[in-house]
C-alpha cells in the first residue's frame, strides 16, 4: 500500500510499505542473518574463550548492537526516506553521511552475489560429490579456475558466470515487484524456510561421530580470555557485523514500517532472532569440525577455520567422510544460498530506494537503473579468473574502513553535531514498548562509537604493518584502499545533487492518521 497520503513523503509514485509488523520483522531478520552468522561466528566465539565468548557478545549485543539497532531505526521511521533522504531531513551536511552508507551497499552487493553463485554450483555438487579427494584444489582450481596471482582480468569461468546470471536474474526480479510483493513475500517464505533447512542440519551434524567433540572444543569455557582486551573487541565487532547496522539498511527498511508500530519491540525481536541463529550455527558447524577432526585423529583447532575455507573447503571435507554427506552437504549449501539471497536482497534495496527518491522514478525503473548495472559489474569482477581476489580485497576493507567509518561517523553526527538523540529518543517512545532513556543516549553517544573508533584504529594499524594478504601494492591501492577512498569522495559529490522536485525534502509532518494505519498497530 502507498503511504504517500500518510507521510507526504514518498516520491510522485508513492511510497512503499510493508503489509504488517510480522512481515518488516521477518524481513530485518532475513538481513541479519546471512553469511557471517553462519560461517564467521562459531570460529570467533571459539577463537575468543569459547562458552566464555558468551558474556562478552551478550554485553556487546545489550550495549552497542541493540541500541545502535534502534538508532537505525529511529532515523528511517521518524524521517521516512531512505538513508541519503533521511539524513537530508535531519540536516543538509548530514546526507553525504547518506549516501556514504548507500555505496558501500552498492559494493557489497555486487560481490555478496558471487558468494551466493558459489554456493548455488555447491549444493548440487554435493549431490555427487564433486571435489574428491581435495576440496581445496578443486576450489581454487577446477571450479574458480583462480589465477596464480590477484590482478583484474577478463579470462571468464564458465561455471561462475552462470549461476551469477541466473542469480541477478532473480534478485533483480524481486527489486521489481517491490517491498511488499518482492522483499516482503521472499521473506515470509525464505525466512521460515532457512529455519527448517538450517535445523534440519543442526540434527544431523549432532548425531555425526565426534560431535561432541566438536561442541565440548566450542563451549568449554576460557575464563581467562575474558582479562583479554582483543576478546571484547571481537564480540562488539561480531555483533556490529551480523546485525546489519550501521550502513543503510536498517534505515531503510524502517521507512516502510507504519507510524504506529512499535520499533523498540521490534528491534529486540530482531537482534535475539540473529543471535539465537549464530548460536544455533556455532551448534551445527562446530559438530560438523568435530567429526572431521575425530575421523582425522586431530585436534579440533586443526580444522577450525572461517569464511570461504570454511565453508569452500573444510565442509567438502566433511560431506565426503560423513555417512549420507550428500544430504549434509545440500543442506548447509541450501542455508548459505537462502541467508545469502535474503541479505543480498536488504543491501540492494538501499541503493534502489536512495536512487529512486533522489531522481524521482518508479519502483521498476529504479530497480532496473540499479539492478543492471549492478549485474553487469558483479559478473564482469567476479565471473573471472581473478575475481576471488578483488572480491576478498573488497570485502576486507569495505568491512574495515567502509562500514565501520560510515558508523562511526553517523552516531557521532547525530550526537554532537546535529543533537538528534532526544527528538529520536521521544519519536521511538511515542509507540515503543521498550522506553529509551538517558542510557541509550549514552550507549548510541558513546559506548558504542568509543568501541568502533578502537576496532577502526586497530585495524588501520595492522594494515599499515603489512600489505593485506601480501597482495601487489598497486591492486590494493585499486580495489582496497582506492574503494575506499572513492566512497567518500562519491557520496560528497552526490549530496550535491539536487532531488527530484517529486521527493519532499523537508521533514515529514506526524499530524495525520489514517485508519489503516491504526489497524496495522496489530
Amino acid at each position: 500500500m502507498s503511504t504517500q497520503a500518510v507521510d507526504k513523503s514518498g516520491t510522485k509514485h508513492g511510497r512503499d510499505s510493508f503489509g504488517t509488523r510480522r512481515v518488516f520483522i521477518l524481513a530485518a531478520i532475513g538481513s541479519a542473518v546471512g553469511l557471517g552468522n553462519i560461517w564467521r561466528f562459531p570460529y570467533v566465539a571459539y577463537e575468543n574463550g569459547g562458552g566464555a565468548f558468551i558474556i562478552p557478545y551478550l554485553v556487546a549485543l545489550l550495549t552497542a548492537g541493540i541500541p545502535f539497532l534502534f538508532l537505525d531505526y529511529a532515523v528511517g521511521h521518524r524521517y521516512r526516506g531512505s538513508a541519503p533522504l533521511s539524513f537530508r531531513r535531519i540536516a543538509r551536511g548530514a546526507e553525504p553521511i547518506g549516501w556514504w552508507m548507500t555505496g558501500i551497499c552498492a559494493v557489497i552487493a555486487i560481490y555478496y552475489a558471487a558468494i551466493i553463485a558459489w554456493a548455488i554450483r555447491y549444493t548440487f555438487f554435493s549431490i555427487e560429490e564433486r571435489w574428491g579427494d581435495d576440496p581445496n584444489a578443486f576450489f581454487f582450481g577446477e571450479f574458480l579456475q583462480a589465477a596464480d596471482t590477484p590482478g583484474a582480468s577478463l579470462d571468464l569461468v564458465p561455471g561462475v558466470f552462470w549461476p551469477l546470471l541466473l542469480l541477478w536474474i532473480v534478485v533483480v526480479g524481486i527489486m521489481v515487484l517491490g517491498v511488499q510483493k518482492g522483499i516482503g513475500r521472499m521473506a515470509i517464505i525464505f525466512m521460515p524456510l532457512l529455519l527448517l533447512v538450517f535445523a534440519a542440519l543442526v540434527v544431523r551434524a549432532l548425531f555425526l561421530d565426534g560431535a561432541g567433540v566438536g561442541l565440548d572444543a566450542l563451549f568449554s569455557p576460557n575464563w581467562s580470555a575474558l582479562t583479554e582486551t582483543g576478546v571484547w573487541v571481537a564480540a562488539f565487532g561480531q555483533i556490529f557485523f551480523s546485525l546489519s547496522v550501521g550502513f543503510g539498511i536498517m534505515i531503510t527498511y524502517a521507512s516502510y514500517v507504519r507510524r504506529r508500530t512499535d520499533m523498540t519491540g521490534s528491534g529486540a525481536v530482531v537482534g535475539f532472532s540473529n543471535s539465537g541463529f549464530e548460536l544455533l550455527a556455532g551448534i551445527g558447524v562446530f559438530a560438523a569440525l568435530g567429526f572431521m577432526a575425530t575421523a582425522a585423529a586431530v585436534p579440533v583447532d586443526e580444522v577450525a577455520t572461517s569464511g570461504l575455507g570454511l565453508a569452500f573447503v573444510a565442509f567438502p571435507t566433511i560431506v565426503s567422510e560423513a555417512p549420507g554427506g550428500g544430504l549434509l552437504g545440500v543442506l548447509f549449501f541450501a542455508s548459505l544460498v537462502v541467508a545469502g539471497l535474503t541479505s543480498l536482497v536488504s543491501v540492494l534495496e538501499v541503493v534502489v530506494s536512495a536512487v529512486r527518491e533522489k531522481i524521482g522514478l518508479s519502483r521498476v525503473s529504479a530497480a532496473l537503473w540499479v539492478g543492471l548495472p549492478a549485474a553487469v559489474l558483479s559478473i564482469g569482477l567476479f565471473s573471472t579468473t581473478t575475481g576471488v581476489y578483488v572480491l576478498d580485497t573488497m570485502d576486507h576493507f569495505v568491512n574495515s574502513f567502509g562500514i565501520l567509518a560510515a558508523a562511526v561517523a553517523s552516531m557521532v553526527a547525530l550526537t554532537f553535531v546535529f543533537r538528534k538523540l532526544p527528538v529520536l529518543m521521544a519519536h521511538m517512545n511515542k509507540f515503543g514498548t521498550i522506553r529509551l532513556g538517558r542510557w541509550w543516549q549514552f550507549l548510541v553517544g558513546g559506548v558504542a562509537p568509543a568501541a568502533l573508533a578502537f576496532i577502526l584504529f586497530r585495524d588501520f594499524m595492522s594494515e599499515l604493518e603489512a600489505p593485506y594478504e601480501g597482495y601487489p601494492s598497486t591492486f590494493i591501492n585499486i580495489f582496497g584502499w582506492g574503494m575506499v577512498v572513492a566512497l567518500i569522495v562519491v557520496a560528497i559529490g552526490l549530496s550535491f545533487l539536487p532531488w527530484s522536485r517529486h521527493t519532499p525534502i523537508e521533514e515529514p509532518s506526524y499530524d495525520d492518521e489514517t485508519n489503516s494505519d491504526k489497524e496495522a498497530e496489530s
